[in-house]
């Protein structure tokens, strides 16, 4: 505790270097550069502004009053990251929460590590920082990462070393941006999970996803159940298919009929001697027991 008092000490020493104009640093060769990039310094928190390259979107204003009540108490545990972008002025790289919990508070100054960074240097920073985080969702993850692809020209290899995540974990993430983005929205909303986004990532059929994601909020359907669901799916396809212009007329015509009774799609299997099975999904305990009784009731 008291290494970071004397460097706290030392950072509101060096604050008041920065405020003379002929002790501007525009890059690390500059005069007293050795003195503030990479150490810890009070800025003035009207001084520095939010990072446009922010990957982070939703902040829980619930969390950032917890985090600023914390901060009252206790002052900036962990030092905010800033560039250089002017006389005086800079650009948060990361942890804006901690920003803006202590714009809450009206906080005057913060401890900040100022670094020299151009554009793409610093959206990489932020970009990684915020990949790191155990609170963002698999939708905000999804778009970091394919944001390093698509501005920073990263390929997934070079991530995986970057971020420190195995490449099929990175492959995962991006696959879910092909989700139709009501699902995406559901995703980071809390509905569903990142397993079961996974799971209907599966289906191509956008149509199809979001008549499965009706399904998992309508019957609380869990990762196992939206997974089986999606099986039975591409089952019943595969067969339907085959057997599309097999099927004698008398079973197409009601197929459709049976289907709308029990609520599922029915598959139909006819073998050359005329005889055949009807399949009739079901998805749950519950649904089951609904069969069960149009069943028992059709007696």
């Amino acid at each position: 505790m008291a290494k970071a008092t004397k460097k706290q000490a030392l950072g509101r020493g060096l604050s008041a270097l920065l405020q003379d104009p002929s002790n501007d640093i525009k890059s690390i060769q500059d005069k007293n550069a050795d003195k503030v990039i990479g150490n810890i310094i009070d800025l003035d928190i009207d001084a520095i502004d939010v990072n446009p390259f922010q990957p982070r979107t939703k902040f829980n204003e619930e969390s950032l009053r917890e985090l600023a009540s914390s901060i009252k108490e206790l002052g900036v545990i962990q030092p905010i990251t800033v560039r250089k972008t002017g006389f005086n002025q800079y650009q948060l790289v990361s942890g804006e929460r901690r920003y803006r919990a202590s714009k809450l508070i009206d906080l005057k100054t913060i401890p900040s590590y100022i670094r020299i960074a151009n554009d793409q240097e610093s959206l990489e920073m932020a970009l990684v920082e915020n990949i790191q985080r155990q609170d963002l969702d698999a939708i905000e993850i999804a778009l970091s990462y394919q944001r390093l692809i698509e501005e920073i020209n990263l390929t997934q290899e070079q991530m995986s070393v970057r971020v420190g995540k195995k490449r099929s974990t990175i492959s995962n993430y991006l696959r879910l941006l092909k989700l139709d983005p009501i699902i995406q929205t559901g995703m980071r909303d809390g509905f569903i999970s990142m397993g079961h986004g996974r799971a209907i990532i599966n289906i191509d059929d956008q149509n199809k996803q979001l008549e499965i994601y009706e399904k998992i909020l309508s019957k609380k359907l869990s990762v196992r159940q939206t997974e089986n669901l999606v099986r039975d799916y591409k089952e019943t396809k595969i067969i339907s298919i085959a057997n599309k212009e097999e099927l004698p007329k008398y079973i197409k015509k009601g197929i459709k009929e049976i289907s709308q009774y029990f609520g599922h799609k029915i598959n139909v299997t006819v073998s050359k001697n005329g005889k055949g099975k009807i399949t009739i999904p079901f998805h749950s305990e519950e649904d089951f027991n609904r069969i069960k009784k149009l069943v028992e009731s059709a007696k």
